[in-house]
């Protein structure tokens, strides 16, 4: 009996080569990943070859699925002149420094991409976006240092194995065939980039990371989202890497995403085309919004301050329950707290929490 997926993401990867058209074409590269099976790799072909958008995790595999998957659309690396990280997560940046290290190619990111392992992460800068207030990542990588609200580290509990291996070897240089992401061109909100033959845009879109890029195309319609708008699940949202309210960032991100009247189709990084835009960003709003009122009516009901990890239980099943399941929690929690909807107190090193209407 063929194996049912309730969301598109969880849909393995497949092999065919699909022509979304107005020169662009999808490839799918396989991950293992909580929720997720596949990465689009997007292809935008103009009379120098073609430029790609996100390159799967690190690692051989990946890498050879990479190189199948250019040959059965009829390319080689070497035709791949230019290559787009959406944002700097392992799924995304994973084979990007091979690929552009073996085409020749030139790397695009944000201005604000950085690796998690970097103590140096560089500074958010809002004026480069449409964001409602001007916020700052901290001076420190917030993966090294304890959670704010005292819980379990981030790190913690350990990953598998094979992928703590995996970013060991990373950071230390030991994986031989892999090359450190190093953009060539850090863009910025409405900078230019050429592709496909045409005009398309950048848009800086924090939210789900701090560095998230997103690509406008009206001409031919699309708008490539990677994981900042996904058709069938509600992208992570962390309370420590995204600045100091990151819910709100997410919310202006995705309002500005629906206002894009040119276009027709939203081409996500997981996941099947989102033909209704503005109504997926409204949907998920909305998500976050009954997440709020689930908070509000958890700490109303039990009458008492509570931790991070408290709160979350209202928000995530059991088995859900840890260091990202708090991360989230503590996202809402600061966003009711600098709305003026929720009270904290620090109580032997734990950040406690109250939510009122």
């Amino acid at each position: 009996m063929a194996e049912t997926y309730r969301k598109s993401e969880q849909v393995p990867a497949s092999e065919e080569v699909l022509d979304m058209g107005s020169g662009v074409i999808r490839m799918q590269l396989p991950i293992h990943m909580p929720g997720l099976r596949h990465v689009n790799m997007y292809g935008l072909l103009d009379d120098r070859g073609l430029a790609i958008i996100d390159v799967g995790v690190p690692g051989p595999s990946t890498w050879k699925a990479v190189k199948k998957r250019l040959k059965d659309a009829g390319f080689k690396v070497s035709d791949v002149h230019t290559v787009i990280v959406t944002h700097s997560h392992p799924d995304h940046f994973g084979c990007a420094g091979r690929l552009v290290t073996e085409a020749n190619a030139q790397l695009v990111t944000h201005n604000n991409f950085h690796l998690f392992w970097n103590s140096d992460t560089p500074r958010c800068n809002h004026g480069d976006t449409d964001m409602a207030h001007d916020d700052s990542l901290p001076e420190t990588n917030p993966f090294m240092s304890p959670s704010p609200w005292g819980g379990d580290h981030m790190r913690r509990p350990p990953a598998p194995l094979h992928r703590r291996i995996m970013f060991r070897a990373m950071r230390s240089g030991l994986l031989g065939s892999y090359k450190v992401p190093e953009p060539a061109r850090r863009v910025r909100n409405g900078d230019v980039i050429r592709l496909a033959g045409r005009d398309m845009f950048a848009m800086h879109t924090p939210g789900h990371t701090l560095d998230h890029l997103c690509v406008h195309d009206p001409e031919g319609g699309f708008v490539f989202t990677g994981d900042h708008l996904l058709p069938h699940i509600t992208p992570y949202i962390s309370g420590l890497a995204g600045g100091t309210n990151p819910l709100l960032d997410y919310f202006a991100s995705l309002e500005r995403t629906a206002e894009l009247s040119d276009v027709k189709q939203a081409l996500p990084a997981h996941g099947v085309v989102i033909d209704d835009v503005p109504g997926r960003a409204k949907e998920i709003i909305e998500h976050h919004h009954e997440r709020f009122e689930r908070l509000r009516k958890g700490s109303t009901e039990t009458g008492k301050a509570m931790t991070v990890r408290e709160l979350s239980t209202f928000l995530f099943r059991p088995e859900k329950l840890g260091a990202m399941a708090d991360g989230e929690a503590y996202a809402h929690l600061e966003f009711l707290r600098l709305a003026g909807r929720a009270e904290s107190r620090r109580e032997n090193g734990k950040l406690l929490y109250e939510v009122h209407s």
